[in-house]
């Protein structure tokens, strides 16, 4: 890790230090040859800089001006800047007269001249402003851009560790209907149980699954409840080829599907049908979810914690990029549509 104390002061010797060459270049353009008191003088010029500038870091770390607003910022700085170049110029003058007349004191005093040297150091010190200011600004925008991703992997960590018992109970909860009527089923459904809770737990370390991989825990997870509900749960897969290219947020279509089993079919006496359909529209992932059932208007929340993580999900990874909803559809069906945007496809990662 950069030691910002340490760096300050590196570029703050070095960028008055080469300021000093420059000016010593150009004396010596100038005036055909060095002269040590000039280089003395100049020299001296540097430091007063560097420490007028350091003072002036100091002001603006207590009064806290780097968190001040631009229309309140810029007439301070403007302010500042023209005051440090008045200091600069009246602190040279008795230099000038120790080191032996570099100039006339006469002329010292002359508002032309006063004016122009002023102004010329004002400006170095609004580029110097520039410079600590434009740096600030990146700093604080790289520490919130970390803050929020490290914000988002925890509310994200945190929902998948909701997700998984909330899951985990509702698969266990089927076994346990088997084990007296049908212990040969039982079995069977202990080993599909086994089979989701492996993929699941590998997906747990990863922000994103491929769809393939989401879609066979699917096919898993409705075996299994396909187990408990016979003949009252039918299921039905329309799946678009280019689906595959895509990543998704794991176990998000599951959580889906056993929503609209536990508040769609399973409140009904005839049973009903979930069907998984896919699409791919100007590379965008649309996944459509049919439930037989009704879902009351006003009443969305009623799916409870996964269409609330589920949502969440979404905005955590996707921004707006992606959408969630979830309707009634002619009088019969529960239509949950989740659409993908491109830029999370599986090959545009490993391009990148």
């Amino acid at each position: 890790m950069v030691n910002k104390h340490r760096l300050y002061w590196t570029l703050q010797t070095g960028g008055w230090l080469f300021y000093a060459v420059v000016q010593i270049v150009f004396s010596f353009f100038a005036s055909d040859g060095f002269a040590t008191r000039r280089i003395t003088f100049l020299l001296f010029e540097a430091f007063l800089c560097l420490m007028i500038t350091h003072l002036f870091r100091l002001f603006l770390n207590r009064w806290r001006w780097l968190y001040l607003p631009m229309p309140k910022l810029i007439p301070g700085v403007f302010v500042a800047v023209i005051l440090m170049g008045v200091t600069v110029y009246f602190l040279r003058i008795p230099v000038n007269l120790i080191l032996g007349r570099l100039f006339d004191p006469r002329t010292a005093f002359d508002p032309a001249q006063i004016l122009g040297q002023t102004s010329f150091y004002a400006i170095v010190f609004f580029l110097w402003s520039v410079f600590y200011f434009t740096y600030h600004y990146f700093d604080r925008y790289n520490k919130s851009l970390k803050y929020e991703a490290s914000m988002i992997e925890i509310e994200l960590n945190n929902l998948k560790s909701q997700l998984n018992p909330h899951f985990i109970f509702n698969a266990l909860n089927s076994i346990r209907a088997l084990v007296d009527e049908n212990p040969s089923k039982s079995k069977q459904a202990i080993n599909q149980l086994s089979n989701i809770l492996r993929n699941s737990l590998a997906m747990d370390k990863k922000g994103l699954t491929k769809f393939d991989d989401e879609m066979r825990l699917v096919r898993d997870y409705l075996g299994l409840e396909s187990i408990r509900f016979e003949e009252r749960l039918k299921t039905e897969f329309d799946i678009h080829p280019q689906s595959q290219n895509f990543l998704v947020p794991p176990l998000m279509i599951q959580t889906l599907v056993e929503n609209g089993i536990k508040h769609g079919i399973s409140k009904l006496t005839q049973g009903g049908v979930i069907q998984v359909k896919t699409s791919v529209d100007n590379n965008r992932l649309k996944v459509h979810i049919r439930n037989t059932g009704h879902l009351v208007q006003g009443n969305k929340r009623k799916g409870g914690l996964g269409l609330k993580n589920t949502m969440q999900r979404l905005k955590l990874i996707y921004g707006d990029e992606a959408s969630f909803r979830i309707v009634n559809e002619n009088d019969n069906f529960v239509l949950t549509e989740i659409i993908i945007p491109q830029n999370f496809t599986y090959e545009s990662i490993n391009r990148g």
